[in-house]
């Protein structure tokens, strides 16, 4: 059982990378076998799309039992405090000390005719929550016969004004976030931005790992608001999305951004391109 921050580059002085994977929509033990892609860390997101998918913990604990490590992503969106904080014991449990917090997208309108958000939390509140966990007290203030172990990540998105999401980021980092995971960067200088502004509003430079986020394009693909026009430009010219993805990782490696969040690309309809991100990986590992 692998930690992030003792798996994070600032721990082992190589390059490391988490990648995102989506639960299947379905419960067959078959799709673990599409999580065999050779990085640091597996991170299990939580209910892409909204739609009814494998819970994030369970899987990630049946890919840790294919020998990879893993992460699992839990909203606050949709469990009140007892359902979130039981379904942390049973993470640790099933062996899993990698987590990381996020709010959820909301619900538009037609979601709202069928089921509703809960937010007992906002997501700072419950990284304060689980490192009370690791404390031993749970939220009632009742003690646990066993406190957890549990490495809490929280999100940013350096695509928001700096200045806000530093603010937010210096929040999570007190409350007891132990590494944070960007969204896509496609401009390397938003994050030297990023360090400085952290630097200033926590009196001090970030010392924790910070895993900064590098999806692979596609041009038919489900692209994040935040892609450059230009970058945009150049998949409608045919300019190959693994192209883009390696230069953009040879920018983070000139940069010393060193802890990786690779995001495979996005089909339409949700489905990742686990093979794009293989020989991504093939490549890269020749820059």
């Amino acid at each position: 059982m692998v930690k992030i921050i003792d798996g994070c580059f600032e721990a082992t002085s190589h390059t490391s990378i988490i990648c995102d994977f989506s639960p299947p929509r379905s419960g067959d033990p078959g799709s673990v076998e599409q999580s065999q892609i050779d990085v640091d860390f597996i991170s299990v997101a939580y209910n892409p799309g909204k739609s009814v998918r494998t819970n994030s913990a369970m899987l990630a604990a049946a890919i840790k039992q294919k020998g990879r490590e893993t992460v699992f992503t839990l909203a606050t969106r949709d469990m009140n405090k007892l359902a979130v904080q039981s379904q942390m014991l049973g993470a640790q449990i099933l062996g899993l000390q990698n987590v990381v917090v996020v709010k959820g997208d909301p619900f538009g309108k037609n979601d709202r005719s069928l089921v509703r958000p809960v937010n007992d939390y906002q997501p700072t509140e419950l990284i304060s929550s689980i490192s009370d966990m690791n404390k031993g007290q749970d939220f009632k203030g009742g003690k646990l016969e066993t406190p957890t172990d549990f490495c809490v990540g929280a999100v940013v998105d350096l695509g928001n004004p700096i200045e806000d999401e530093v603010k937010l980021a210096v929040r999570k980092i007190k409350a007891g976030a132990e590494f944070l995971i960007t969204q896509p960067v496609f401009n390397v200088d938003h994050v030297a931005r990023y360090r400085e502004s952290y630097g200033y509003h926590a009196d001090r430079p970030g010392t924790h790992p910070v895993y900064f986020g590098l999806q692979i394009l596609e041009k038919d693909g489900v692209l994040f608001s935040s892609v450059p026009e230009s970058l945009k430009d150049e998949l409608e010219k045919g300019r190959p999305g693994l192209d883009i993805a390696l230069e953009l990782y040879e920018n983070f490696q000139a940069a010393r951004l060193n802890n990786v969040y690779l995001m495979p690309p996005i089909k339409r309809g949700g489905a990742r391109d686990y093979k794009a991100v293989k020989d991504f990986l093939q490549k890269a590992n020749r820059i």
